[in-house]
């Protein structure tokens, strides 16, 4: 026997490639074409094997580090074939050939169905790395599964594409009903209203995709931090718009703000983006299509927060989307809306302009 070491193979003409995962460790014995590491460039992930089988006797990159073709991954003890393989099968084959043959009179047991069990409840501690490329992590968070519950059926328990979508398919026959599943992060259900009073709906029903991953997807939601995104938007028309009138709305009583253009802004991209104006029967299992636009502005009252609902939005010119959202706004600080005033939005509107927000 003999150390050998194992290096970053012919990777094309690419340098600096990061290292994101190491599949091996220290006395581990890997078999010839086992992966040993995973590297990243800007454009793909490479898995890397062994050009030897061996034992694993030093690890000589981490995680993060850069390579190139030809940079040293780890040492390895090369293993010799065994040369006892053929002698110890005659002896297997041998002790098979004397064994007698027992015949079986009893009838075959009957086979009893066993309810299928979702993948989700599988002993895999929690805390321990799943064995993954990038590509099937993102894989399986696209499709909300949990990459670390999830048991490989690759080499040395790597995670295959067929392993996350058996683990969907068993979790959707199982009714989604998880092992897993976290305290304390259970989502309200939905509430049994009937949207069609506010205008008219339609009912789709959600695949049994979506049914599943809902509950991670809600999960990774509340427990992952969030990033807002801005941008930017050249509004020079549309001020120039608002200055011209605003004398006008202001003779009529109403100030036109820009706000008033950001409420007909919602309605427009929610009739293009129908799913943003849905919302989930009590059943969990269908998704109701609004095909109203009642869009709710947040009104800072004395007496605390209240969303008082402009209807038909979609329908209303930006003058009088302003003068009823004045109306609404007084109505509210006053203490006289009635509770149909705060019922059907199908999206809010937080504006704080009113404190100095943008």
């Amino acid at each position: 026997m003999s150390n050998e070491i194992i290096k970053v193979p012919d990777i094309g003409d690419v340098s600096g490639v990061e290292v994101i995962e190491i599949l091996v460790a220290v006395g581990d014995t890997i078999e010839k074409e086992d992966v040993i590491v995973t590297l990243e460039s800007e454009k793909a992930t490479l898995e890397v094997p062994t050009s030897t089988a061996g034992v694993v006797k030093k690890i000589v990159v981490n995680i993060g580090d850069e390579v190139a073709e030809g940079s040293p991954l780890l040492e390895i003890e090369a293993l010799t074939a065994a040369p006892t393989t053929k002698t110890n099968q005659k002896t297997i084959e041998k002790k098979v050939t004397k064994t007698p043959k027992k015949v079986v009179t009893e009838p075959a047991p009957v086979a009893t169905k066993k309810t299928s069990t979702a993948v989700v409840n599988t002993q895999r501690l929690t805390g321990t790395k799943a064995h993954a490329s990038p590509a099937i992590r993102k894989f399986a968070r696209e499709l909300g599964a949990d990459i670390n519950r999830i048991p490989g059926s690759g080499r040395k328990g790597r995670i295959t594409k067929e392993d996350v979508k058996t683990f969907i398919k068993q979790a959707i026959q199982a009714g989604g009903s998880t092992a897993s599943s976290v305290a304390n992060f259970e989502v309200l259900p939905p509430p049994d209203e009937d949207f069609s009073k506010f205008g008219a709906v339609e009912t789709v029903a959600l695949s049994r995709i979506q049914k599943i991953s809902g509950k991670y997807l809600h999960r990774n939601w509340v427990r992952i931090p969030h990033v807002t995104q801005f941008d930017e938007s050249d509004i020079t028309d549309m001020e120039e718009f608002r200055q011209a009138n605003k004398v006008t709305a202001k003779a009529q009583g109403f100030s036109l703000s820009p706000l008033a253009f950001i409420l007909k802004a919602v309605a427009v991209a929610l009739r293009k983006f129908p799913n943003f104006n849905a919302s989930l029967d009590a059943s969990g299992k269908n998704l109701v299509l609004k095909k109203y636009y009642h869009i709710g502005i947040a009104v800072d009252t004395p007496n605390g927060l209240v969303v008082p609902v402009l209807r038909d939005v979609l329908t209303k010119t930006v003058m009088e989307i302003a003068q009823e959202m004045g109306a609404i706004s007084l109505k509210a600080r006053d203490g006289k809306l009635t509770p149909s005033d705060m019922k059907g939005g199908c999206f809010t509107v937080s504006s704080l302009g009113g404190i100095g927000g943008t």
